[in-house]
């Protein structure tokens, strides 16, 4: 079964509504690393899951579980389809200046591919996938901006052949095809943001909720932990501010992800959870210190375990700290983007004014959705039974 898309796109074009997906990145937060697949898998222990999961706000029987909490932000990467060659399916990257093209049915796994052997999986031809950066000076930023345009391309992908797959298989696809391919060593919660959004609890369940069919890699336990009503006291609270450093991600997780297999190691990264359990809490109920505590703690351990963590960031930490804020390394940190969370709005302030000129601030605005469909569903497509 081919899709060829030529023709359909070729009438978008003229009517100025090509079909696009924008996809939105993320804030992890204490809980960063734990949504890695080995982290998932060494960490989790089966639990007495109450039969209603949401009976107890708490949560407190997850204390001990693997869990990122993630806030979504308006920064991320339009997906655009553009018509193309009819037997042939391409991508191309306006911020790299990079273009792949290939022959559907003939795309070989390669890193250089990862893009393009999505659009092939999805049996699409006569398709051109064009992405651009929503923001500028966002490269490295820790904000997952690599995993949010893949799974920007799954979810294009999905809909214009029709919704084949469901969230959680479009989770488990775009980690899979990243961190298999050799792009970066990645877990679930970049791409469970971009399906999902909003402030949201996950707790990984890395072969799936047991007792629930249907369910696998990429599987999640999702909690909202503030309604849009409250995002506001949250962006009171919270920046990010870019050192100018260009990240090792995969280099820091790889030495995080060794550190499992020693007996220290392992103990500490066992620690993890339940300080991510502490930053759920503060959000949920607002209670800012306790964030602020867990966000110190969380970073100590990471910091311990990789020296690495805090390159490029180690001002940004001291200044905060001094201020009563605390800053966090998103993603696996060695520079890029530096969380600042100020429990009290005037310590931010404060910050924001005194490290002015130094480093760049990245606005940003607290987002409910993952994603947003542009001009989709395109005219012509076939439908499948299963959806998000």
């Amino acid at each position: 079964m081919t899709i060829n898309l030529y023709d359909r796109l070729n009438e978008a074009a003229t009517n100025h509504t090509l079909p696009a997906v924008v996809a939105y990145n993320r804030i992890d937060g204490p809980g960063s690393s734990l949504d890695l697949r080995s982290f998932q898998q060494a960490i989790w222990r089966l639990s007495q899951i109450p039969k209603e999961l949401r009976s107890d706000p708490s949560m407190e029987w997850s204390r001990k579980m693997p869990r990122t909490i993630g806030i979504t932000i308006n920064t991320g990467t339009r997906v655009e389809a553009h018509p193309f060659e009819q037997d042939k399916i391409g991508v191309q990257s306006i911020e790299y200046g990079t273009e792949v093209i290939g022959k559907p049915g003939e795309i070989v796994p390669s890193k250089e591919n990862w893009l393009l052997k999505i659009i092939d999986i999805f049996c699409l031809s006569g398709v051109m996938f064009v992405l651009h950066n929503l923001r500028t000076g966002t490269h490295s930023a820790g904000l997952g901006g690599s995993a949010t345009a893949t799974t920007g391309v799954c979810v294009l992908a999905n809909e214009l052949s029709g919704r084949p797959f469901s969230g959680t298989q479009l989770v488990s696809m775009a980690s899979c095809m990243e961190h298999d391919l050799g792009i970066s060593i990645t877990g679930t919660q970049e791409q469970a943001n971009v399906i999902y959004g909003g402030i949201v609890d996950y707790i990984w369940c890395p072969w799936g909720i047991p007792g629930q069919p249907d369910t696998g890699f990429g599987t999640s336990i999702r909690t909202e932990l503030l309604p849009p009503e409250y995002y506001k006291e949250c962006e009171k609270r919270m920046t990010v501010f870019h050192t100018g450093k260009m990240r090792a991600s995969t280099d820091v997780n790889a030495i995080w992800s060794n550190s499992l297999l020693t007996i220290s190691g392992y103990a500490l990264h066992a620690k993890k959870p339940e300080i991510a359990y502490e930053f759920r809490e503060g959000i949920r109920l607002q209670q800012w210190d306790r964030i602020t505590e867990s966000i110190n703690d969380y970073r100590k351990i990471r910091t311990h375990l990789c020296s690495d963590y805090l390159a490029g960031a180690r001002e940004i930490v001291g200044h905060s700290t001094a201020l009563g804020c605390a800053a966090f390394p998103l993603g696996a940190g060695g520079g890029g983007g530096v969380l600042v969370f100020g429990p009290k709005p005037e310590s931010l302030a404060t910050f924001r004014e005194e490290i002015k000129g130094v480093y760049r601030e990245i606005p940003m605005i607290i987002k409910s959705s993952g994603h947003d469909l542009i001009n989709l569903p395109l005219k012509g497509e076939r439908k499948w039974k299963s959806k998000y």
